[in-house]
């Protein structure tokens, strides 16, 4: 995807949310840090030239959240999480870039329940890829891109890396690891 296709595909999903939340006071969008978050802006924006209603906007880091935060030891990067408004009977629209194994997911509906009680929560996402490992899935969905798990689905976007693209790329090799020589049977001796 080009940067004209992002665009047409957050058009279509700000039109499909509008038309699925007549009642847009009861809305709020948070993004999931890191491209989650400028595509929650984005998705408000739209919003508020279609509806004319700029809806609430948080942000959510799910770090502590994960399911390997332990494997990640000192390489975890803890960022803000910013959520202005109470999420108590809110319906929230939580808004990711890319939707694979379901654990991103998962991660930030824990980090969500931690800041209050909302009504509803909803998934919009740019990309879903598929694979999943846990049964979550997408409200609001961009395009759906088959991949194989060995693939690697790379968005980027203008905010954060000065453009707005989607490829698959091959995921680099895992470096080998050392070599063993196969330890040949002891011969025995009469």
């Amino acid at each position: 995807m080009d940067a004209a296709a992002v665009d047409r595909v957050l058009a279509r999903l700000a039109h499909e949310i509008i038309e699925h939340h007549p009642d847009l006071d009861a809305l709020a969008f948070i993004g999931i840090r890191t491209r989650g978050v400028p595509l929650a802006e984005r998705l408000r924006g739209v919003i508020a030239v279609q509806a004319g209603r700029r809806v609430p906007l948080g942000s959510l880091d799910i770090t502590l959240y994960r399911d390997d935060v332990t494997a990640m030891g000192a390489h975890a990067v803890l960022r803000e999480t910013r959520i202005p408004f109470p999420l108590d009977g809110k319906r929230i629209v939580l808004v990711d870039d890319v939707l694979y194994t379901g654990r991103t997911i998962r991660a930030a509906l824990d980090g969500l329940n931690d800041f209050g009680r909302p009504k509803s929560i909803e998934l919009a996402v740019l990309i879903d890829r598929g694979h999943r490992e846990l049964p979550i899935h997408a409200d609001f969905v961009g395009k759906v891109i088959p991949t194989r798990e060995e693939d690697e689905v790379k968005v980027r976007l203008k905010e954060i890396d000065g453009e707005d693209s989607v490829r698959i790329e091959a995921r680099p090799a895992a470096p080998a690891r050392g070599m063993t020589r196969p330890r040949r049977a002891a011969s025995r001796r009469r």
